[in-house]
């Protein structure tokens, strides 16, 4: 696809799938732009407007096939296939989202978990030894691993970045609470929980 979509038209895709694999578990098969958007903050105009952006899906004043709905954002999201996920950092975070079961279920898989702690180095986790991040670019080359999420404190991000980058990596979760320096061709999302209770916080005093 040549024209450059919004990064919000993304996120509301995958909100958007969410909800569809919710109905097709309660065996919904036809689903109108006004239904699909009952528990999402987006409004009928703007599911028709973002799906208009990859062709023409639904049938007017019938509505949409779940099933079918499903297969082409999945197919749009690029989740027909399984994604190996290389994890960065085994503390409490880290911890938390490899035990998170919600990434299997929407098709990716932590695969390859990192660590400068000794104490945690050569460890099972999960099934998965914890290597040492001085290991990356071997282990993420032979794995072919392209997405990664770092959960290392901030003052150790930047070097996991560089790391990362040099091993091949194209996507990055950072939840690191500090900017990281990454070149053109890399994508990163930074999560930074702290600024955003800062920002709900500016709400609630108002």
């Amino acid at each position: 696809m040549n024209k450059t979509i919004p990064h919000e038209t993304i996120k509301r895709l995958a909100l958007y799938l969410r909800s569809l694999r919710y109905l097709a578990r309660k065996r919904v098969e036809i689903i109108s732009s006004r239904k699909l958007t009952e528990h999402i903050n987006a409004s009928p105009a703007q599911v028709r407007k973002d799906l208009a952006c990859f062709g023409e899906f639904g049938v007017p004043g019938v509505g949409y096939q779940v099933k079918k709905l499903i297969a082409e954002i999945e197919s749009i999201l690029g989740l027909k296939k399984k994604q190996e996920v290389a994890l960065v950092g085994i503390g409490k975070l880290g911890s938390a989202l490899l035990a998170y079961p919600g990434f299997k279920r929407f098709g990716f898989r932590i695969s390859a978990l990192f660590d400068n702690s000794p104490e945690k180095i050569g460890k099972k986790i999960s099934g998965l030894k914890v290597e040492d991040v001085a290991r990356i670019e071997e282990v993420l080359r032979r794995k072919k691993i392209k997405i990664a999420i770092i959960t290392v404190p901030a003052a150790n991000a930047q070097e996991a970045a560089d790391r990362l980058v040099a091993a091949g990596i194209k996507v990055i979760l950072n939840f690191a609470p500090r900017y990281l320096n990454i070149p053109q061709g890399v994508i990163i999302n930074t999560i930074d929980m702290a600024i955003e209770l800062e920002c709900l916080i500016y709400y609630l005093t108002r």
